[in-house]
């Protein structure tokens, strides 16, 4: 018995519309490389366009229409990507941000040619120690992949869409090979190697040394005319930073210097005795026990791997805030020298810590 036509025809478009119309399913496929050091952690969607991804010709004479993803475009993907690439969470998490995803199709007759351009980026994501997470920007992916199909026929489609997302991670992949023991952002350790600047030298600056004294040939400028005072010594400290990494270890170098100025120092001509000396002397060990101090504050507990440079900075500014208040401290309650006992609790205060760093006395 023959089916009147217009059945034959309404089965036709019915099951046209229904197989070439479904979601397009992503095939897991084993990817040919072990991650090198990460996971996918998360798929975003965080294209401009927030429109439809993908649009197909699904007819003769028919202009393109929109077909998802199965789960969706970010649903889809991550579920390829969960299922085709190790995921090992004791690795570095790494969000997959989908910046551009476009398939479009045009028909001619019964061939249609089709379009696919993605970017896709990669980033680290770390957190903050009051738990907040952090994103680092690591390197971006752009592809895409042209293709001509018959207008029946849908399979390139995934494959198209598969392919490139497999070039993506393999991107991503070799990125880590070649960054991974090397740079920065990827790496899982820090490390704090101090240098102390006592150079012994015949300039302006006295660099601080245990075993060179601060004399009075050292103050050289003129005294400050209306100043009531018999001396007046120039000491700071300073730093100076670089930073390599081998094997994912940052290690960040650090030149620490505590420091005298012979042309900002001066002292009256009838002051140039022992006592005053000394006094000024302390202002000098000051410098260098705040120096001390500031190096106890950058150990790698203290530090994070994402912020160590701005850290490192901070601290110093706190700490330069500390020596000019213990400096005003010191003459205050020494009253600049003339209070002999106060002045002589201060030495051993300052002798006691400056021992304790190991700096003999």
């Amino acid at each position: 018995m023959m089916l009147p036509f217009l059945s034959l025809y309404w089965l036709f478009i019915n099951w046209f519309s229904s197989t070439v119309t479904d979601p397009i399913r992503l095939q897991p496929t084993p990817l040919p490389f072990a991650p090198t050091g990460f996971y996918i952690s998360t798929v975003t969607d965080q294209r401009s366009e927030r429109g439809p991804a993908i649009r197909l010709v699904l007819a003769p004479d028919q202009s393109a229409q929109v077909v998802d993803l199965a789960g969706g475009l970010t649903g889809g993907i991550r579920e390829f990507v969960l299922r085709s690439l190790r995921h090992d969470q004791k690795l570095r998490p790494i969000a997959m941000r989908l910046v551009q995803v476009k398939l479009t199709e045009t028909a001619s007759g019964n061939r249609v040619s089709g379009q696919f351009t993605a970017t896709i980026a990669f980033d680290l994501l770390g957190k903050n120690d009051d738990d907040s997470e952090t994103s680092t920007r690591l390197t971006t992916y752009r592809g895409g992949a042209s293709y001509t199909r018959p207008v029946g026929q849908t399979a390139v489609v995934e494959q198209t869409i598969r392919q490139s997302l497999t070039a993506s991670l393999r991107s991503l992949n070799e990125y880590m090979k070649r960054e991974i023991d090397r740079n920065e952002k990827l790496a899982t350790s820090l490390r704090v190697v101090f240098t102390d600047d006592s150079r012994i030298t015949s300039d302006d600056t006295v660099h601080y040394n245990a075993t060179r004294p601060l004399t009075w040939a050292d103050f050289q400028a003129r005294p400050r005319s209306g100043s009531h005072y018999a001396a007046e010594v120039f000491t700071s400290f300073a730093y100076e930073g670089r930073s390599t990494v081998e094997n994912g270890i940052i290690t960040a170098q650090i030149l620490a210097k505590a420091y005298m100025l012979k042309n900002s120092s001066w002292v009256r001509s009838d002051a140039m005795n022992a006592y005053a000396l000394n006094h000024e002397q302390r202002h000098f060990d000051i410098a260098r026990l705040i120096l001390e101090r500031f190096k106890r504050k950058l150990t790698p507990e203290k530090l994070t791997l994402a912020d160590y440079n701005s850290e490192i900075q901070y601290q110093f500014i706190e700490s330069f805030r500390e020596m000019n208040q213990l400096q005003t401290q010191y003459d205050n309650d020494t009253r600049h020298g003339i209070d002999q006992l106060s002045q002589a609790q201060w030495n051993v205060k300052i002798d006691t810590e400056l021992r304790s760093y190991g700096i003999p006395r």
